[in-house]
């Protein structure tokens, strides 16, 4: 797949969407299950605030209640997004009393609850589609997450999470595009220098 150069976002979006639907859903759980042990590989275990996006079954995501398990089990504070309007994300503090519900796109979302500034989280896990050897992604294309990224502090720890490995060639970018500091694949753990 090296032809990514000559591809735009859309183009990539569909190749990997139909890549993801040909995976079955043993697949998806072996994968995540192997996602989620590498990511105890992660430098990211001192941190306490983490940001997890709950997965969109229906589009084969990473299933991220493994992970999910893992925070609990270390007793980090979860903190799980809510579209707020067409622009941006809300973000609230995982409890034993959140009640969810799936909005219009069928992500699961806390219905209300305890509201965390972005500026407070610690470590992002950001949901992707694909990504390049600069740490670049290519999500949905709705923008929710460079929105919310860029609102992070510059420290917040970055982390994608794939079901396939890195595109050899680095993708177009634009000015809002925020890279990943890493991004963990059942593979392996990519780790992108900042320049």
């Amino acid at each position: 797949m090296s032809t990514i150069l000559t591809m735009d976002k859309s183009q990539i979006r569909t190749q990997y969407k139909e890549l993801r639907k040909e995976l079955s859903e043993i697949e998806v759980m072996d994968k995540s299950l192997l996602i989620a042990n590498r990511c105890l590989e992660l430098p990211v275990w001192e941190e306490q605030i983490f940001h997890l996006f709950l997965t969109l079954e229906d589009q084969n995501e990473v299933d991220t209640a493994l992970i999910l398990t893992l925070l609990q089990g270390k007793d980090k504070e979860v903190v799980v997004p809510k579209i707020a309007d067409a622009e941006q994300l809300q973000h609230f503090l995982l409890t034993d009393q959140t009640r969810f519900q799936k909005n219009a796109l069928g992500i699961p979302e806390p219905v209300s609850g305890i509201e965390i500034e972005a500026s407070k989280i610690d470590v992002v896990f950001v949901p992707l589609l694909a990504f390049d050897d600069k740490g670049h992604r290519v999500g949905y294309g709705k923008g929710y997450y460079d929105r919310f990224l860029a609102t992070c502090r510059p420290n917040c720890i970055k982390v994608g999470l794939s079901f396939f490995e890195k595109e050899q060639d680095s993708f177009i970018i634009e000015p809002t595009d925020i890279p990943l500091d890493y991004c963990v694949t059942p593979e392996k753990i990519y780790r992108f220098s900042k320049v």
